[in-house]
């Protein structure tokens, strides 16, 4: 994407140019099992340019992060330790810090300051320094985007065969409300696109196909749907 930043776009970001070019790769895999967990992964990057077209700012973005709707505790440590490892090399600090801004960011705070899911990593506004930087925040960007099948894919694999029912459908709808809430109301990517005159079918390409709301509805104490619940506020899975 490219063109003219609104002004009040300008105004979110703190920033004064007013031409912007934006590129990255953006996917959320819904799966039918309600026991796979929904992903979502963004890897971007973002310019601006001043009134003669010299950049002005630039910086990367991204992150992946896991949304199940059934808990099995191995899976997130197989995801965040993934995740860990792929940003092990660039920096020790780097996996608790950017692990902690997602559990920040993915945050339904309407709703209690309820987490959209289990986390992961995100990060934002990596502004490289030199030329010399920006190749390094540029593998680094590789790097966890080649991670992604690694974290995603053996966690598929071992759930998606789980048999389930009309019980487990319905409680995967209901989370799902809770995740199209999320996108509409808090994600900045999704209202980035939308207030930008993006392609509608692809800035909501994030929406699961199915959703559902209830009023004011609480899971069967001792369930396992309950279950998910404890685990929707931050914790250490490495």
């Amino acid at each position: 994407m490219h063109g003219e930043l609104p002004q009040f776009m300008r105004d979110a970001f703190g920033v004064s140019g007013k031409k912007f070019y934006a590129c990255g790769l953006s996917l959320v895999i819904h799966p039918r099992n309600p026991f796979v967990p929904t992903v979502h992964a963004n890897w971007r990057y973002f310019e601006l340019y001043d009134d003669e077209e010299r950049v002005i700012d630039k910086w990367f973005g991204g992150g992946s992060d896991l949304t199940p709707y059934y808990i099995f505790e191995e899976d997130g440590k197989h995801f965040h330790t993934t995740l860990k490892n792929a940003m092990q090399p660039f920096g020790n600090d780097l996996y608790p810090k950017y692990k902690e801004h997602c559990d920040k960011y993915f945050i339904n705070r309407h709703r209690n300051n309820e987490a959209r899911g289990i986390g992961g990593v995100f990060y934002d506004y990596l502004r490289p320094a030199d030329d010399m930087d920006a190749e390094r925040l540029l593998e680094f960007q590789k790097a966890n985007g080649n991670a992604f099948l690694n974290a995603y894919l053996p966690i598929a694999e071992k759930r998606k065969d789980i048999p389930y029912g009309e019980i487990e459908l319905k409680w995967q709808e209901i989370r799902r409300g809770r995740y199209v809430e999320f996108n509409l109301v808090h994600d900045r990517g999704t209202l980035f696109g939308l207030k930008t005159n993006g392609r509608i079918e692809s800035i909501l390409m994030s929406m699961p196909p199915r959703a559902r709301w209830e009023y004011n509805y609480h899971p069967p104490a001792g369930s396992r749907e309950e279950e998910l619940l404890e685990y929707l506020k931050p914790r250490e899975w490495v």
